[in-house]
């Protein structure tokens, strides 16, 4: 079910709803109630704060408490009080958490209403909606019985509607982006990832091209050939462009689509086969973003590139010990056919650099090394700018998307020096995550900004939480928009 929402004019006491939600901050003297929080409880006689004081209602963020009005003012029957934690640290992403939790907590609601933004910091209307969106999230495609979920209208009352329509936008492409990566590989080949893109393209008005195995192999693409070759469902490069009249930058999004892997002949174990057909999670982050970008009309050319692959063992696979001659003439000594991500990423960073681009970001589940480094609630950011670094960083924080700046360090370069081609393409055991980023920064022309997003940590989760879903997350999709919008 699609969640609708859309702005309303009618007061908080009369909206016809089935929960209204209001907020509160966290003081020493118990709830504080917003500004709409408090006419509700004026209208409720002071039972709603009485309420919170009896069940230790302490408003911290993503804390909601259901009360119910008694029949009273307001229509509502429910009243959902949702904690934003210290008024003076108030940000759009406690907001956003708050919504999210929400979502969770009134699925019995059909129609919400939500003064959230109300009083909130700058921003808090497309916080909200972005957290609505996310937290009502559920991939049911494939369940015959999807379960009870009653969520599908939230009324933002009084509250700016283009502010509002960016939050959708936000959302909507992050939702975009967990449905790709949620779908059963058998579903999502390389072949209908490309046939998705260019429907993608199709109802936005953008220019697309998409490889087949004889254009890649026509145009020197052989890592993402090689990479490929062992699969029965042959692989991709897809290209979107989406080029307002009057752009004042060009940039290049590229997003590793691994459908699935195997890890090819150097095959994983089974139980981290499992979730392996979020190997494509970069790509479904750079398709989610490119989805928005009509709604939100940026004055920047966005050139989106997706290698799109299976990694399988078959008869043809690539082999450790191979040489790749990659897009642009660097070759590069395979030696574990489970790195299969910066193979096919070589070719694209390459291409990429041709294009007359102000700046490319590469977003993939690339290294297991940035989950030790980091954790699975961190993506790793390296950067040969520090300028787009901070782009990033600051785009990051306003989607609440958490990263943290790598480093670059050229001396450990020395790792990838092969006997046989320019580069190896893994090094040794320790400081995988930096090395696979230097191996990538090899690809990237001259004095052209990149940056390279590693989302192995954040692109999917174990467990649910206010924005969070299992399964895949859509991490950096927004991060993508945020900072492309920052570019304007």
């Amino acid at each position: 079910m699609t969640l609708d929402i859309s702005v309303s004019e009618e007061s908080p006491i009369d909206a016809a709803c089935d929960a209204l939600v209001v907020g509160a901050y966290t003081s020493e003297e118990g709830p504080d109630l917003t500004g709409r929080g408090r006419t509700i409880d004026e209208a409720m006689e002071g039972r709603l704060g009485r309420h919170l004081e009896a069940t230790g209602f302490k408003a911290k963020a993503g804390e909601v408490v259901l009360v119910p009005t008694l029949e009273a003012a307001p229509a509502a029957p429910v009243v959902a009080v949702a904690g934003l934690g210290l008024e003076a640290e108030a940000q759009t992403s406690t907001v956003r958490r708050a919504a999210a939790a929400c979502a969770r907590s009134l699925g019995h609601a059909a129609v919400v209403g939500s003064t959230l933004h109300s009083g909130g910091p700058e921003g808090s209307a497309a916080a909200a909606a972005e957290g609505f969106l996310l937290g009502a999230y559920r991939f049911t495609t494939h369940k015959t019985s999807p379960g009870e979920n009653s969520l599908s209208q939230v009324l933002f009352l009084n509250a700016q509607a283009d502010e509002v329509a960016r939050g959708v936008a936000y959302g909507s492409a992050t939702t975009l982006a967990r449905d790709l990566v949620n779908e059963p590989p058998s579903l999502l080949t390389p072949e209908v990832l490309a046939a998705r893109a260019v429907e993608i393209a199709s109802s936005n008005g953008y220019a697309s091209k998409v490889w087949d195995v004889d254009a890649l192999g026509h145009d020197g693409f052989e890592g993402i050939l090689s990479v490929g070759r062992g699969s029965a469902h042959p692989p991709r490069f897809i290209r979107l462009d989406y080029e307002p009249p009057e752009p004042k930058a060009k940039v290049a999004l590229i997003g590793k689509g691994v459908t699935f892997d195997s890890g090819g002949l150097s095959l994983k174990d089974a139980r981290n086969m499992e979730t392996m057909k979020t190997d494509m999670s970069g790509a479904a982050a750079v398709l989610g973003a490119m989805s928005a970008l009509t709604g939100l009309q940026p004055q920047v050319h966005v050139v989106a590139l997706i290698p799109a692959t299976e990694n399988m063992p078959g008869g043809d696979a690539v082999k450790p010990g191979d040489v790749i001659k990659h897009y642009g003439g660097t070759t590069s000594e395979v030696l574990n056919t489970d790195a299969e991500g910066r193979l096919i990423l070589a070719d694209a960073l390459s291409y990429a650099s041709e294009q007359g681009v102000d700046a490319i970001v590469d977003v993939a589940t690339l290294t297991g090394a940035i989950m030790v480094a980091l954790g699975g609630k961190c993506t790793g950011l390296f950067s040969n700018d520090d300028s787009l670094a901070q782009e990033l960083q600051t785009a990051s924080e306003k989607e609440g998307e958490r990263n943290w700046r790598m480093p670059l360090f050229d001396d450990y370069a020395s790792e990838l020096e092969s006997d046989v081609a320019d580069i190896k393409h893994i090094g040794g055991r320790w400081g995988g995550s930096i090395l696979a980023a230097l191996f990538l920064q090899k690809f990237v022309g001259k004095n052209i900004p990149w940056a390279h997003l590693d989302i192995a940590g954040t692109a999917r989760s174990d467990t649910a939480s206010d924005e969070t879903p299992k399964g895949g997350t859509g991490a950096a999709t927004r991060t993508l928009l945020a900072w492309i919008e920052g570019r304007r």
